[in-house]
């Protein structure tokens, strides 16, 4: 085969397999559970009363936030916006609920329980939806309990660290 031939083959092959690997990229990306929100960077505030800009989601998913985390595992009381979005920049996933439903909650507890660490259960009252999954610009919304995709979020996001 001469070599003018040779190098066109190469090069399209080098051209096909960069196709290949931006195309599952892309469904990697395209894949990922949860809406994306824009960035709002990591400032520490010293207090919860600390004036901020506002949060672009709520539960937040970045933003100004304390300088330090709340336990991870069940929590029995609502975690301040501020205090949460700490959890989700060290790589947590944050499972919250917006309802009196001890059923539920047995549930997000019999899963939240099956990681040491990174992930959180706590209630959530004021929240729109009745289950919100929030992990650093990544939030999702549930009506109702699917365990599938409670883990598929987790799995997806738990454990990732986002300090700049």
């Amino acid at each position: 085969m001469p070599r003018r031939q040779r190098l066109f083959l190469t090069s399209a092959a080098v051209v096909v397999a960069a196709a290949v690997v931006a195309w599952f990229a892309y469904r990697a990306v395209a894949n990922l559970p949860g809406q994306q929100l824009a960035d709002l960077g990591n400032q520490h505030i010293p207090t919860v009363e600390t004036p901020h800009a506002p949060y672009n989601s709520d539960p937040p998913t970045s933003g100004p936030h304390l300088p330090y985390i709340a336990p991870w595992g069940v929590h029995t009381r609502p975690i301040p916006p501020e205090l949460q979005v700490h959890n989700l920049e060290d790589g947590g996933v944050l499972v919250q609920y917006s309802c009196e439903c001890p059923e539920l909650v047995a549930k997000l507890r019999a899963i939240v329980q099956k990681y040491d660490r990174h992930v959180v259960l706590a209630p959530y009252p004021t929240m729109k939806s009745r289950i919100a999954l929030t992990a650093w610009t990544r939030l999702e919304t549930l009506d109702d309990y699917d365990g599938g995709r409670i883990v598929r979020f987790i799995e997806a996001y738990r454990g990732i660290d986002h300090h700049k």
